[in-house]
């Protein structure tokens, strides 16, 4: 990876509950209904078999997904937050348009991007455009829909 991977302590804590739910409770299932199957005879027509190698191989690979996002991951504190006049990892920032529409939006890492609660992934083009302002600043950002400028009015921190 050539950008580190930035999460907040409650998006790890999501992948790794992922992960042990996939690794410890559902892998092993499988394991023993593809085994039960395979008993059964023929395996060329057994639907249990067929279906359970190939759920087995998807949980594999999100298995490997997670363990290296994982392994990636530099988890931050937003709460830590030293410099809270300024837009960085985990602030909750209000925005105007050039309509005067707000939005409140959270950085937060890619993995644990959510547009539809407002939590937006680091590395998305208006959150780039975002880093480092202060309250009163306009940013430039060029979306799929346009060009559009913002104004920070608000930035906040969770609390410790």
């Amino acid at each position: 990876m050539d950008r580190p991977n930035y999460i907040t302590p409650a998006g790890y804590a999501a992948l790794r509950q992922e992960y042990e739910a996939l690794f410890a409770v559902e892998r092993p299932k499988l394991v023993d209904t593809i085994a039960w199957a395979a008993g059964n005879g023929d395996r060329s027509e057994n639907g249990d078999y067929i279906y359970g190698r190939k759920r087995l191989r998807e949980i594999d690979r999100r298995l490997g997904w997670l363990s290296k996002r994982m392994k990636a991951a530099k988890v931050i504190d937003p709460a830590r937050q030293e410099d809270r006049t300024k837009v960085w990892f985990g602030a909750t920032v209000t925005i105007a348009d050039e309509d005067d529409n707000e939005r409140v939006l959270t950085l937060v890492g890619d993995d644990e991007a959510d547009a539809a609660q407002g939590r937006v992934g680091w590395n998305a083009p208006l959150v780039r455009a975002l880093r480092g302002a202060a309250v009163g600043d306009l940013r430039r950002v060029v979306l799929p829909a346009g060009e559009r400028e913002y104004e920070v009015i608000a930035i906040t921190y969770p609390n410790e």
